[in-house]
């Protein structure tokens, strides 16, 4: 059994999901989160949590630190007692504080990141290991029910962009744009709903009223977005950020573009489709199990290195 110390900034669905598949597998999780809820932090508090992480990195039921987020890299790396994972999320790699992130992930003992786009911004070996799904929740249920419990109108056609307007990094400004343009090529009312804050278990249910799901950011990691509604059967209108080409290879009534004008023409396509959607069939690839084995294998590896320099 390996005993874990989880960092992390935010207490996110997908990090919740993967304690709770990592301890289906035997493996403990002591959970530290940063102080001070989803508002920037102060350096007052990351002291706190230095002081936290060391504690609890010097305890005998503690094998291994797990930094969740660049961010937590420096307390886990600070901390001189136990082996380090680190896993890069995307934002903290390819964002403001991508630097940190770059120099902490040399000194780690393994470094996981969400996707080949992010390994390649590391002159390090990692291992691509993207956070999964759960298909069992994220599945097809009949529109018609879903439009209804979400309180959207039955006879207009839904785009869905799941996530905060305020996040800039995700541009919903452009969503705005393409919907627009998108509406000129569309029958009848075509809706954009921005849709964020709402119970993680809500989320399929938003997925199944939708009739795409629009993704105009301008970087991701591995976005889990995209993997629930394929699981959910929802069509993906996405830029080519992160992992999401790859993601999306193959997958009917979805598509990938890079300037307004493609991604409406690929809107307008993919709320009219001349195919069954089937990106349910991709997303399987993103199970839970999968995920757990595979973080289970790096923990395995930073364990083994530290024997081998002992």
């Amino acid at each position: 059994m390996v005993r874990t110390l989880q960092l992390v900034t935010s207490r996110r669905p997908f990090f919740e999901q993967q304690v709770e598949v990592l301890e289906r597998n035997g493996v403990t999780c002591t959970v530290v989160p940063v102080p001070g809820g989803s508002r920037e932090r102060s350096l007052a508090e990351y002291a706190r949590f230095y002081a936290r992480v060391l504690r609890a990195a010097r305890g005998p039921d503690i094998d291994l630190v797990h930094a969740n987020y660049g961010l937590t890299a420096p307390a886990a790396l600070a901390q001189p007692v136990r082996p380090v994972v680190l896993s890069l999320w995307g934002s903290d790699l390819l964002g403001r504080y991508g630097t940190v992130s770059e120099q902490c992930a040399r000194f780690a003992d393994e470094v996981v990141v969400m996707s080949p786009e992010m390994a390649g911004a590391l002159d390090r070996d990692s291992t691509v290991v993207p956070h999964g799904i759960d298909t069992d929740r994220f599945a097809p249920q009949p529109r018609e029910e879903a439009v209804a419990a979400v309180g959207w109108d039955g006879d207009a056609t839904h785009v869905l962009f799941p996530y905060d307007t305020g996040r800039t990094e995700k541009n919903y400004p452009r969503a705005e744009r393409v919907v627009e343009r998108a509406r000129e090529a569309v029958e009848g009312p075509l809706e954009l709903h921005a849709v964020s804050g709402v119970p993680h278990e809500e989320v399929p249910t938003y997925m199944n009223a939708a009739d795409a799901m629009l993704l105009t950011s301008d970087r991701e990691g591995s976005p889990n977005a995209v993997k629930e509604a394929l699981s959910c059967n929802l069509p993906v209108v996405a830029t080519p950020v992160g992992d999401v080409p790859d993601l999306l290879d193959g997958v009917d009534c979805s598509a990938v573009a890079d300037t307004d004008a493609a991604l409406a023409e690929a809107l307008a396509e993919a709320i009219a489709p001349t195919t069954e959607p089937n990106g349910r069939e991709r997303a399987r690839e993103f199970g839970l199990e999968r995920m757990g084995e595979d973080l289970l294998s790096v923990y395995e590896r930073a364990l083994d290195g530290e024997v081998s320099a002992a």
